[in-house]
C-alpha cells in the first residue's frame, strides 16, 4: 500500500511538471520557428539530431546505470550502491571523451559533405554543432546523477529541474527575438548556459542528499565488466532507438531537405508533449517495477505490468487522439504557417506512441532480469527494420511520410517480439494473459471510442465547433469505454470507491470550514 501512495504521489509530481512544461513547450516552439524561420528551424534540427545519434552508444550505458542503482536500492545494500555510482561516473567521463573525438571527426565530415545545408548557413550550421556536442556531453557526465534522482523516486526533484529547465528556455524566446549576433547561433549558446546551470543544480542536489553520489577515487573492475556487459547487449535497444529517431531525420534531410526536417520536428514536438505526458505516468512506476522483482515480488509485478501496459495506453489514447483529429486546425492555430506533410507526421507518430506506451513497462521488466541478450538481439533486429523499409521506399520514389509509417509498423511488431521474450522470466509471466487483458482491451477501447468523434469530424467543416465537439466527444467516449470495456469488474468496482473517498473527504473539508 505504501508503494502504491508513493507511484501516487510521484505521478502527481510529474503531472504538475508536465502541465507547466507543456504549456510553455508549445509557446517557446512557435516562438523559436518564428524567429529562426522554417529554414533554420530546420537545420537546428538535423544538427541536434545528428549529434543525439551518438548517444547511440551512451543511452546503453544510461540504461544499465539506471538499472542496477535502482536494483541495488531494492536489496537495500549501501555499499554495492556506492560502488555502482563511482564506477558508472568514471565510465562516463571516459564516453565523453569518446563521443567529442567522434563528433570533431567523423561529425564535421558528415555536416559539410553529405547534409543538406544552404552553403550560406554552413557557418551557423557548424557553431550549431559544436554547442550541440558540448550540450550532449553535459548530460551524460550528468546521466548518474539524474539516475540517482528517478531510482531514490524523488520525482518532486525531477519535476522541479524540468520546471526551471522550460522557465529558462521561456526567457531565452525573448532573449532570441533581440540577438545581437546570428540568430540560430545565439539560440544554441543560451541552450548550452541553460544545460550548464541546469547541470551544476542536479550535481549540488545528489551530493547534498543521496551518500552514493559522492565519487570515489576506486574503480572496480568487475562491477565494470558488469555494467558494459548488460549494456553490451543493451545497446543494440538503444541503437534501434536512436536510429529510429535520429536516423529519420537523416533520411528526411537527404530525400526532403530542411523543410520537410522542420515539418517532421514539428511534429514530433507537439505529439511529444502527448507522449512526455504518458511517459510521467510510466516514469511514476518504473522503478517500483525494478524494485519488486529484485525483492521477489512476482504476483505485484505482474499485476502492476498489466495495469502499466493497459492504463499507459489509455492516457495516451485519451490525450491524444483528439489532437491528431484536429491537428490541420490546431497547428494552423498554433504556428500560422504549416509546413507541408507536419499533420500526415503527426498522426503516424501517434500511431508509433500508441505501440510505445504499451512497450514501456515489458521494457523496463526486461531489463530488471538482467538476461536481455537474446531479447536486444530479437527486438533490436525487428525495430532496426525501419530504417531499410523506409530507404527503399524512399528510393522507390514513395512520399516521405513512409519514414513515420516504417517507425509505426515497427513498434507494433516490436510489441509482439517483447512479449515473446518475456517468457520464463519470472513465475507469473503469461502472454496469453497480457494479450487478453493489455492488447485485445487496448483495440476494442480504440475501436468503440474513436467510432463517434470520427464520424462528426468528417460531417463538419474545420473549425472551433469541431475541434470542440470532436475534443468534447473523443474524452467522454474514451472515458466510458474505457470503464465499461477496458476495465474489469473488480477495477471499476475500485474505481468506484476511491471516487466516493475522495468525494467524501473533499465534503468533509468544505463542512468543516
Amino acid at each position: 500500500m505504501a508503494n502504491n501512495r508513493q507511484i501516487a504521489k510521484n505521478a502527481a509530481a510529474l503531472y504538475f511538471r508536465m502541465i507547466i512544461t507543456m504549456l510553455v513547450g508549445l509557446y517557446t516552439s512557435r516562438v523559436v520557428l518564428q524567429v529562426l524561420g522554417v529554414e533554420d528551424y530546420g537545420i537546428y534540427n538535423v544538427v541536434g539530431g545528428f549529434v543525439a545519434m551518438f548517444s547511440l552508444i551512451t543511452d546503453s550505458i544510461h540504461g544499465s546505470v539506471s538499472r542496477f542503482l535502482t536494483y541495488e536500492l531494492g536489496r537495500n545494500d549501501p555499499i554495492r550502491l556506492k560502488q555502482v555510482f563511482s564506477t558508472s561516473f568514471y565510465v562516463m567521463v571516459g564516453l565523453s571523451i569518446i563521443v567529442v573525438i567522434a563528433t570533431e571527426t567523423i561529425g564535421i565530415w558528415y555536416l559539410y559533405n553529405k547534409m543538406v545545408i544552404p552553403t550560406e548557413r554552413l557557418g551557423a550550421a557548424f557553431w550549431c554543432f559544436q554547442l550541440s556536442v558540448a550540450t550532449f556531453v553535459l548530460r551524460l557526465i550528468n546521466a548518474p546523477y539524474t539516475s540517482s534522482i528517478i531510482s531514490h523516486e524523488k520525482m518532486n526533484v525531477y519535476a522541479y529541474m524540468a520546471i526551471l529547465d522550460v522557465v529558462l528556455k521561456l526567457l531565452i524566446c525573448f532573449a532570441i527575438q533581440i540577438s545581437p549576433i546570428d540568430c540560430l547561433v545565439f539560440y544554441g549558446i543560451l541552450l548550452f548556459i541553460v544545460s550548464c546551470l541546469n547541470q551544476i543544480i542536479m550535481w549540488a542536489y545528489c551530493l547534498h542528499n543521496f551518500a552514493e553520489c559522492s565519487v570515489n577515487l576506486v574503480f572496480d573492475r568487475l562491477l565494470f565488466k558488469e555494467i558494459f556487459g548488460f549494456a553490451g547487449w543493451n545497446f543494440i535497444g538503444s541503437s534501434a532507438h536512436v536510429l529510429r529517431t535520429q536516423g529519420s531525420n537523416l533520411l528526411l534531410n537527404a530525400f526532403g531537405g530542411p523543410v520537410v526536417n522542420a515539418a517532421n520536428g514539428i511534429a514530433n514536438s507537439i505529439c511529444s508533449v502527448v507522449g512526455n505526458f504518458v511517459g510521467n505516468f510510466t516514469q511514476a512506476f518504473n522503478p517500483q517495477i525494478t524494485k519488486r522483482y529484485a525483492s521477489g515480488e512476482y504476483e505485484s509485478l505482474m499485476l502492476l505490468l498489466i495495469y502499466g501496459s493497459k492504463y499507459s495506453y489509455y492516457l495516451m489514447f485519451l490525450i491524444g487522439f483528439p489532437v491528431v483529429l484536429n491537428a490541420n486546425f490546431i497547428f494552423q492555430l498554433w504556428l500560422g504557417v504549416v509546413p507541408e506533410y507536419t499533420v500526415t507526421f503527426s498522426r503516424w507518430i501517434f500511431v508509433f506512441l500508441l505501440a510505445e506506451s504499451v512497450s514501456r513497462p515489458i521494457i523496463i521488466v526486461k531489463n530488471a532480469t538482467g538476461q536481455i541478450r537474446n531479447y536486444q538481439i530479437v527486438v533490436g533486429g525487428v525495430l532496426l527494420l525501419m530504417l531499410p523499409l523506409s530507404y527503399f521506399g524512399l528510393k522507390l520514389g514513395v512520399s516521405v511520410v513512409v519514414v513515420a509509417i516504417s517507425n509505426a509498423f515497427t513498434a507494433t511488431l516490436a510489441i509482439f517480439a517483447r512479449m515473446f521474450m518475456l517468457r520464463g522470466e519470472f513465475p507469473c509471466w503469461s502472454s496469453r494473459v497480457y494479450f487478453r487483458q493489455v492488447l485485445l482491451n487496448a483495440l476494442m477501447v480504440s475501436v468503440v471510442a474513436s467510432s463517434l468523434p470520427l464520424l462528426i469530424y468528417l460531417n463538419m467543416e474545420e473549425g472551433w465547433g469541431r475541434l470542440l465537439l470532436t475534443s468534447f466527444l473523443s474524452l467522454v467516449c474514451t472515458a466510458l469505454s474505457v470503464f465499461y470495456v477496458g476495465s474489469s469488474p473488480s477495477e471499476r468496482t475500485l474505481f468506484v470507491s476511491k471516487s466516493m473517498n475522495i468525494v467524501s473527504m473533499t465534503l468533509n473539508k468544505i463542512r468543516s470550514r
